[in-house]
């Protein structure tokens, strides 16, 4: 296979030809990559940081919705949060992505994941634990051929009369910019979580919704955004399967009453507008459960054992910590089943795409999210790579050699630091954003558009700034596009709740599509109705 034509030029910037590049370096960029590169393409992957160790699946466990192609399982599968999301999924997607799941897990152990085995011997392919699948991942990608630029996280797409033909952005150890120019691009940078120091996504910060929408892309599902995760107060650990074995509590050690039940994130959130709440973990039992629980989750015990607190028998407080879209469902709406974006030449896979085929308005931390980076993936490169190599052979010259889309003229120095505790303040709040109502939700876009206006054409003091200010821009146009939706959608459905409007309304049952950065708009979109209307019957 031949590889990208890397040119020589002065140190500070690195410029490459490739047919399909890729941005981001998780699963679902991986699989891209994959993909492109079996199809004969040239492939480039770019990650912020380092491909198989940043971002939410490379740091903990994960599930994935991995169904043996029984029709009886298949059926259970899908049905089994169309309710939860609120009728929002459909099953023309839904099924591609379990046949797609399915085979590409299967391709996992053929390569020598170490999947665990049942009594019988039998491997157990629901979930993977994310050092090791990443680990694989890297080096599948990099046997393949492809080039990985480490460090080098992308700031611009590059446009030729409406057509995505590559990327620009940052070398952040080296020093200076790279450019890669190709005939398709995948956006694959994962969601956003507002650097709330969530585990493993503080590089999650919506740089691929702002690069989307710049070059004119829709997005779609960001109401769905108000994803939080029970969290210590003193760690980032946000695996929150172990707290099926809590119970909570108020300062004074009383018991939360219902707390730990399906409305129990609700019933937290509450008491946190007034007060501490703390947990321990009193349903574990045996001393043989709670060894099972640390061989389950060990990443979950090492900040307790740090700090010397035993979460069986001792209380320790706790907080909801937002995960945004990462366990949302927003993002880059998709055109059809090879994850094309409404841009030409510009595909998205994994949390950067809108999950609600599969999801409806509800998803939560593995599982669907694991399943959507691989089949979206996989179908983004292959797709991307046909793209590119079609056009590719309609041109006598190979790629445009066209110029990233123009910054404005910076008007003033803006402290990127500041703007981020300026979004997280309208983002972080409980009785902003998840208790959410028309008034605070108003007030709240309101102050986000004035933030917007002062900083969309803003530069960076320091060179070394501009990433940061590059992910302040993204993660301000990220928290507009989820309240601007948030205040469309007028009802209660899959995550999205509102208190003036608590009951789900069936008039209500379509997508709502946004686009645009300085003036956002918004459309509906017909979802088919028919598992709908089937349930209400």
């Amino acid at each position: 296979m031949t590889q990208p034509r890397e040119k020589s030029l002065p140190s500070a910037h690195t410029e490459i030809t490739c047919d399909v590049l890729v941005i981001g370096g998780g699963p679902a960029g991986c699989w891209a990559a994959l993909e492109a590169s079996a199809a004969k393409a040239r492939v480039v992957l770019v990650d912020k940081g380092y491909c198989g160790s940043s971002g939410a699946t490379a740091s903990a466990g994960t599930q994935i919705w991995y169904v043996p192609p029984d029709p009886a399982e298949r059926e259970a599968a899908m049905a089994s949060r169309e309710a939860m999301g609120g009728y929002l999924s459909e099953r023309s997607w839904m099924a591609p992505v379990l046949d797609k799941t399915f085979e590409s897990v299967n391709r996992l152990a053929d390569w020598g994941y170490p999947f665990p085995v049942n009594e019988k011997g039998e491997q157990q392919r629901i979930s993977v634990q994310g050092p090791e699948y990443m680990r694989l991942l890297r080096r599948r990608v990099r046997n393949a051929g492809v080039t990985i630029l480490d460090h080098h996280p992308a700031t611009q797409l590059l446009n030729d009369d409406g057509t995505i033909v590559g990327a620009s952005g940052l070398r952040r150890q080296e020093g200076g910019h790279w450019t890669v120019r190709s005939g398709a691009v995948v956006l694959a940078t994962g969601g956003c979580a507002f650097m709330s120091k969530a585990l493993g996504c503080d590089v999650l910060t919506g740089d691929g919704y702002l690069m989307g929408a710049e070059a004119g892309a829709e997005l779609s599902g960001m109401e769905f955004s108000s994803a939080y995760a029970i969290s210590p107060a003193f760690a980032s650990i946000t695996k929150t399967a172990l707290y099926r074995f809590a119970q909570f509590y108020r300062r004074d050690h009383s018991l939360i009453e219902g707390a730990g039940s399906a409305r129990g994130r609700s019933i937290i959130a509450q008491a946190l507008l007034s007060e501490p709440v703390y947990a321990r973990l009193d349903l574990a039992g045996t001393d043989e459960v709670k060894a099972i629980l640390r061989r389950a989750q060990p990443n979950f015990f090492v900040p307790f054992d740090r700090r010397g607190i035993d979460p069986f028998t001792e209380f320790f407080e706790v907080k909801l910590r937002l995960e945004g879209t990462v366990r949302g469902t927003g993002g880059l709406k998709l055109t059809g089943l090879d994850c094309a974006t409404t841009v030409t030449g510009l595909y998205a896979a994994g949390d950067n795409a809108t999950r609600e085929p599969i999801c409806g308005g509800f998803t939560g931390g593995g599982s669907h999210n694991a399943a959507w980076a691989i089949a979206t993936g996989a179908f983004a490169g292959a797709a991307a790579a046909g793209f590119a190599l079609t056009e590719k052979d309609t041109r006598e010259s190979g790629y445009p050699q066209h110029t990233a889309y123009p910054l404005a003229k910076a008007k003033r120095n803006i402290d990127p630091q500041a703007v981020i505790k300026a979004v997280q303040s309208e983002v972080f709040p409980l009785d902003i954003n998840y208790f959410r109502t028309h008034g605070g939700l108003s007030a709240s876009l309101e102050r986000l558009d004035h933030l917007w206006e002062q900083i969309a054409d803003a530069r960076a003091a320091e060179e070394n700034e501009a990433l940061q200010l590059r992910q302040a821009q993204a993660m301000t146009a990220t928290a507009r596009f989820m309240y601007r939706a948030a205040l469309a959608r007028t009802e209660t459905r899959g995550m999205h709740r509102r208190d003036d409007f608590p009951k789900q309304d069936p008039d209500q049952h379509h997508r709502l599509v946004v686009a645009g950065l300085d003036t956002i708009t918004i459309r509906q979109e017909t979802v088919d109705p028919g598992v709908y209307r089937e349930a209400a019957e």
